[in-house]
């Protein structure tokens, strides 16, 4: 469902309640799985989803105006409100926070901290294309709508078994055209309850659309669910403990006059560069397409997309030691790379060590671990005429415990 987006998107992560249900004496939002709290994973998700251009968050009252640190280190615009006294009036809160420009508000739970990048643009584009849209999963169990009990301690009566196939769990994130989240928060301030804003928006007459969701993406409303969100986290995505993954990469760029030539983050004396949105380090492009693909995350396009003016003249050892970084948040590591360059002139012998390095350092191992080759096309096609420049990658990823 691959849509133009021209359109500017905020997020409202609520994380104005006080989530007494799951104990621990503090809002649930603010306990730690993997080292960091579930607020700061639902956070990043939407900071580096290229599809959000700001970000509101709800907190409860007494945490305004001593948000946590984390919140200030967001690259996007962010801003702090209050939460209400419902899940719709702290959303409406954040919905009167958000500027005047966005044009599609995507809402998620701060208590869904595993939330993958994938169902967050799925949503985004349902949305945008149907107006409205959530993020949801087929129910897996027979489900049983059951009648009241007149007695505490009997077992309740059957009614009726639903049809399991039309029977599906929401999640969220939920992603509403401006206009149609404003007609369905409208009816909440009219004292409708709603347990979602989807809801909100189907008793306002607005059809709703189900995306896919994830399994993982749980909602933390018990101890046991903050155990079983460590477990997942654990098991890190496709790689499973003591594993590793083995990942390619390839990125070509145009030859330009008025460029620099960047390779490995060192610039190589040119009289002509690479063309492209960022530096077209094509070092370290291929080499982010091969960290990304061995633990199934994607490419470059998918996290540093030539659309988002933040990657604009970005330098791409930055670049790629963001894709570490989120490697290494799946739980993963570098275990080595290796880059073929394909360039007809100038020569990058002399500067191999110096790239090697660079490289290095972005990924965070040693030197030894990454290898870098030159190589010419022997004057076949657009690189052998000087017009283009290429880079093979390879990596190994390893899946640490």
């Amino acid at each position: 469902m691959a849509q133009s987006f021209s359109m500017h998107v905020a997020a409202i992560i609520a994380a104005g309640g006080r989530g007494t249900r799951v104990g621990f004496g503090r809002p649930k939002q603010l306990l730690e799985i993997g080292g960091k709290t579930l607020l700061e994973r639902s956070l990043d998700a939407f900071a580096r989803c290229a599809r959000v251009q700001d970000i509101v968050v709800v907190l409860p009252p007494e945490l305004v105006s001593r948000p946590p640190a984390y919140l200030k280190s967001v690259e996007k615009p962010i801003r702090v409100v209050a939460g209400g006294a419902r899940r719709q009036d702290s959303v409406a809160n954040g919905f009167r926070a958000v500027g005047p420009d966005a044009d599609l508000i995507v809402i998620h739970d701060a208590a869904r901290p595993l939330v993958s990048d994938a169902v967050i643009t799925r949503t985004i584009e349902a949305g945008w294309q149907f107006g409205a849209a959530i993020a949801a999963i087929p129910a897996s169990e027979t489900v049983k709508q059951v009648l009241a009990s007149p007695w505490a301690d009997e077992p309740r009566p059957v009614a009726r078994t639903l049809p399991r196939e039309q029977i599906y769990l929401a999640q969220t994130p939920q992603a509403f055209r401006r206009d149609i989240l404003r007609d369905a928060l409208a009816l909440a301030a009219q004292g409708v309850d709603a347990t979602d804003e989807a809801m909100l928006a189907e008793r306002a007459g607005h059809q709703v659309r189900l995306v896919d969701g994830e399994a993982s993406n749980i909602k933390i409303t018990t101890p046991e669910d903050l155990w079983l969100a460590d477990a997942i986290l654990r098991r890190g995505g496709a790689l499973p403990a003591g594993t590793a993954g083995v990942g390619t990469g390839y990125d070509l760029h145009r030859l330009v006059p008025g460029r620099p030539l960047v390779l490995g983050g060192v610039t190589i004396p040119s009289d002509r560069g690479a063309l492209g949105h960022s530096d077209a380090d094509v070092v370290c492009h291929a080499a982010i397409d091969a960290i990304l693909g061995a633990v199934g995350l994607g490419d470059i396009g998918r996290h540093f997309p030539d659309s988002d003016e933040r990657w604009r003249a970005a330098s791409s050892l930055d670049l790629l030691g963001r894709a570490a970084a989120l490697v290494a948040e799946h739980g993963c590591e570098v275990g080595n790379v290796d880059v073929t360059v394909i360039l007809e002139a100038p020569k990058i012998r002399d500067r191999i060590d110096a790239m090697r390095q660079a490289v290095a350092a972005a990924l965070g191992i040693e030197i030894a671990c990454v290898s870098i080759k030159g190589k010419t096309n022997e004057g076949v096609d657009a690189i052998g005429r000087g017009e283009a420049v290429a880079a093979h990658a390879v990596a190994l990823v390893r899946r640490r415990g």
